[in-house]
């Protein structure tokens, strides 16, 4: 997939700016994630020919473009945001991209309508600590639900938030979910700097 249009990264910003003020509880945050952030959030993926992977709230693409440059031939990528302005901006951008507008909550539906079995990797730019409890709820079991055994789950929270309740009882919870704690990696070249988490599937045993 090429991209067909650039983007300056005044304009980008100006997007996401405005979709903010529209509606803050469904963007989450003032600024697209920096080039720094999304290569971080990309960069312990194991990613083959057949490796599925999901971004959950692309927004304007940061986090995609880095999938699509690493995602081998034949691997399938599907992109779900809510929002129809950003999903027609990415289709745009990348028209052979699987993007559909809808909740992450509809995720295993989304899946069984493309014959996927699974995923393997998710990738999330949602503002789970900002969503409404339900609605959070429901999106960490349709990731449970879909992550294939071994699969990782990455996103992100800022570093000035992470202490905060919320933050950590999204932590808390995936910890009861996964079974483990998230590996952290911490990236300063972003406004504002953020911690990368990552979880693990657990393998089940037979």
């Amino acid at each position: 997939m090429t991209e067909r249009r650039q983007r300056s990264a005044l304009q980008e910003h100006l997007v996401f700016l405005g979709r903010f003020l529209r509606n803050p509880r469904q963007v989450g945050a003032l600024a697209p994630s920096s080039r720094t952030l999304a290569r971080a959030m990309v960069a312990h993926l194991t990613l083959t020919s057949e490796s599925r992977v999901v971004e959950l709230g692309p927004g304007t693409g940061v986090f995609t473009r880095e999938v699509i440059d690493r995602l081998p031939e034949g691997g399938k990528f599907l992109a779900v945001d809510i929002n129809a302005h950003f999903c027609r901006e990415l289709r745009v951008r990348w028209p052979a991209l699987d993007c559909e507008c809808g909740s992450a909550a509809e995720l295993s539906a989304m899946l069984s309508s493309r014959g996927w079995s699974h995923v393997d990797h998710i990738i999330s730019g949602l503002p789970f600590a900002s969503l409404p409890a339900q609605l959070s709820r429901d999106i960490l079991a349709a990731i449970q639900a879909t992550l294939g055994p071994g699969g990782t789950f990455t996103t992100f929270q800022y570093i000035h938030a992470y202490p905060t309740p919320p933050a950590v009882a999204f932590r808390r919870d995936m910890a009861t979910r996964f079974g483990s704690v998230a590996t952290r990696r911490a990236v300063f070249a972003n406004v504002p700097p953020a911690f990368v988490l990552s979880w693990r599937q657990q393998v089940r045993s037979t």
